[in-house]
């Protein structure tokens, strides 16, 4: 699973999910975002990825120049630097209880739902008490 985090909301604007870890989980990443109507990202926006394979790709790289895009990378080996992507994946491994699926579909249902959850019902101590998506709004309005 790839997805792409707001760092200013904590916000999951889009996500992919793959049966394979192949190098189309990262660039479909990418693809989904570029359609989305709701995201209107800021010009010359960074995309910020741990030092994996398929973030260092030059295909990867190529596309996210294609999309005037900017790529950012964590230091290896430094967890802190990519650390709201690890807290999502944290919480998502504790709600999402992957042992009781007995298919993928029924997995990607589960991860799906849990995203709207994440991003319009789970508030955020460390943002006024609102959801990524309030706090998006309230951006938006200040």
């Amino acid at each position: 699973m790839s997805t792409i985090l707001d760092a200013a909301t904590g916000e999951i604007l889009t996500h992919h999910m793959s049966k394979r870890i192949t190098m189309d989980i990262a660039t479909e990443t990418i693809l989904k975002l570029k359609k989305q109507k709701r995201v209107k990202l800021a010009a010359n926006a960074f995309i910020h990825s741990d030092q994996g394979s398929h973030y260092t790709s030059p295909i990867f790289q190529a596309l996210l120049k294609e999309n005037n895009l900017g790529q950012s990378m964590s230091r290896r080996g430094n967890c802190w630097d990519n650390a709201p992507q690890k807290s999502f994946f944290g919480h998502l491994k504790d709600s999402v209880k992957s042992k009781k699926c007995n298919s993928y579909e029924k997995l990607k249902s589960k991860i799906n739902k849990y995203i709207i959850y994440y991003n319009n019902y789970r508030y955020k101590w460390d943002q006024k008490k609102m959801t990524p998506v309030q706090y998006r709004n309230h951006l938006l309005c200040a």
